[in-house]
């Protein structure tokens, strides 16, 4: 059975990009071979990406337009893709669908599926699915900096989440990767 692993990038302050959107150059400061390798292995592993609307178009506009030519382009473009939106009504990007139950679509592939899928961002979607026991592992890399204002990764919450740390990486730019299980994986007692 598959998992759904989140995966991000935060400032040791919290936040997934700056004050303006998609503003993220801060991403550069814990970019290095590690995590190019890190990225690689996400194509490798993946049955299916997933994106809240704003991400997906923001993913769709880079990955069909850099010039770049890389593995890690190749895997965006061809892996399956799924955008979680009430209001979008189709999606253009190779590969890619939209779907309005995706709590129950990522219950079902995961059940169907070996390998992983990776929610890429949309700190918005992963605020909605974590209440509904749907994500498995949560995996973000702390970046050496203080942005000072942003947009938070983690949202306000109605309870708490229990998570088991099963991995903590430093990486040699600075950053760090840690990995939490979440309790619905299985491995973490239930909390309140």
């Amino acid at each position: 059975m598959g998992k759904v692993v989140v995966w991000n990038l935060m400032s040791l302050d919290g936040y997934f990009e700056g004050a303006a959107k998609w503003e993220l150059d801060f991403h550069l400061l814990a970019w290095g071979p590690e995590l190019e390798a890190l990225s690689k292995e996400f194509g490798s592993k993946a049955e299916a990406l997933v994106f809240g609307r704003v991400t997906y178009e923001g993913m769709k506009a880079y990955w069909t337009t850099t010039e770049e030519e890389i593995e890690i382009k190749t895997f965006m473009n061809a892996l399956p893709k799924i955008v979680a939106s009430r209001t979008l009504q189709e999606a253009d990007w190779n590969n890619s669908r939209v779907v309005s139950d995706i709590a129950g679509e990522l219950k079902r592939l995961k059940q169907a599926s070996e390998k992983n899928i990776y929610i890429f961002g949309s700190a918005d979607l992963v605020a909605s699915l974590l209440p509904q026991d749907v994500i498995d592992e949560l995996m973000v890399c702390v970046v050496p900096v203080l942005l000072g204002k942003g947009t938070p990764l983690f949202k306000p919450a109605e309870r708490q989440k229990p998570l088991k740390l099963i991995e903590s990486r430093p990486l040699q730019s600075g950053g760090v990767i840690l990995r939490y299980e979440t309790e619905n994986s299985g491995s973490v007692p239930p909390g309140p």
